[in-house]
C-alpha cells in the first residue's frame, strides 16, 4: 500500500486533492495529512487519514511528517515573500526521508512568466531538479474561484474590478487541479514531466462579467481599472496590502498573456474536459 502525504490538507486546494484522491478509490489508511493545526484536521482523521501536525517553517516537523511517505503532493505555501526558504525546507525533508515521487503545484510557465508571484515557484523547481528526487511539475493557472469568491459583491454592486483589460485567462476550479494532482501523484510513468495546466475555454473579465449576468439574472459589467486602483479597492475589501498587490499585478499580467494555457494538459490528465465558466460561476453562486 503506496503511503501519500497531502501538504496543505486544510487549504481549499490540498483538502479537494485528498477529496479527489479517496473519490479514485485509495484506501484512506495510506493517506496522510500536514496540517498546522490539529484541530482543523479533525474531520480528515474521522474519515481514517492520518493526520500528521507540521509546518513549512518546522524542521523537526517536516521530518516526522515524511516518515514512510512514498509519494507526496507538496502544495505550495500561501505565505508569499516566505516560501523559497520554506519550500526548501519541504524539499530537503523529503530527500532525507527518501520519497519516492513528489508532484509540486507551480504556476503557468514558471521559468519565463512575468508574473510576481513566479520567482518562488521557480525557486522551488530548481530546489526540486538539484535534489534528485523524481517530480512532475503541476503548473497552475488562476483559479475561477478568484473571481467567484467575489460573486456576491459583484453582483450587488454591479461590477466586476479588475485590471487585466481584454487579456484572456485559462482560470479553472480548484477542483478540477486537485483532481488533476490526484491523479499525477498516483501515476507511475510522470517523473520528470511539466504540466502547464488551465481550463480548455479561457475567457476575458468582460466576458465573466457577462457570464455572472446571465447566471445571476442581473446587470453586471466589467471595470477596468490600473494596478493602483485595483489594488486599493482589494485592501478595501479586507485584503493584506501585499497580497492584494501580487493579486492586482497578475491581474494586469493577463493582459499579456501571462495566464494564458493552450496545452490542453489539464483535461488530458482528467480524461475530461475542464468545467466550463458557467457552471463554475452557478457553483460560485450555491
Amino acid at each position: 500500500m503506496t503511503s501519500i502525504l497531502v501538504t496543505g490538507a486544510t487549504g481549499r486546494l490540498g483538502r479537494l486533492a485528498i477529496d479527489a484522491l479517496l473519490a479514485r478509490g485509495v484506501d484512506p489508511a495510506s493517506v496522510s495529512a500536514l496540517v498546522r493545526d490539529a484541530d482543523r484536521g479533525r474531520d480528515l482523521a474521522d474519515l481514517g487519514i492520518d493526520v500528521r501536525v507540521g509546518s513549512y517553517d518546522d524542521l523537526g516537523s517536516l521530518d516526522l511528517a515524511l516518515k514512510g511517505v512514498e509519494r507526496l503532493l507538496f502544495v505550495s505555501g500561501s505565505e508569499v515573500g516566505r516560501r523559497v526558504e520554506q519550500h526548501g525546507n519541504v524539499v530537503d525533508a523529503a530527500v532525507r526521508a527518501g520519497v519516492g515521487l513528489v508532484a509540486y503545484t507551480s504556476i503557468t510557465r514558471a521559468d519565463t512568466s512575468p508574473l510576481g508571484l513566479a520567482p518562488e515557484h521557480l525557486a522551488t523547481e530548481r530546489a526540486l531538479a538539484a535534489s534528485g528526487l523524481p517530480h512532475v511539475l503541476l503548473r497552475n493557472s488562476w483559479y475561477v474561484e478568484n473571481y467567484t469568491g467575489q460573486a456576491a459583491q459583484q453582483i450587488e454592486h454591479g461590477v466586476v474590478l479588475g485590471a487585466a483589460g481584454d487579456g484572456r485567462v485559462s482560470a479553472a476550479t480548484r477542483a478540477d487541479y486537485a483532481e488533476a494532482a490526484a491523479v499525477a501523484v498516483l501515476s507511475d510513468d510522470l517523473a520528470g514531466q511539466v504540466f502547464e495546466l488551465g481550463a480548455d475555454e479561457a475567457f476575458t473579465l468582460g466576458e465573466y462579467a457577462a457570464t455572472l449576468a446571465e447566471v445571476a439574472g442581473a446587470p453586471v459589467a466589467y471595470r477596468d481599472l490600473s494596478v493602483d486602483d485595483y489594488t486599493a479597492a482589494l485592501v478595501g475589501a479586507g485584503l493584506p496590502e501585499g497580497y492584494a498587490r501580487a493579486l492586482a499585478e497578475s491581474d494586469a499580467g493577463l493582459r499579456d498573456g501571462a495566464l494564458l494555457v493552450e496545452t490542453g494538459d489539464l483535461s488530458r490528465l482528467l480524461g475530461r474536459p475542464t468545467t466550463p465558466l458557467a457552471e463554475a460561476v452557478r457553483s460560485g453562486l450555491r
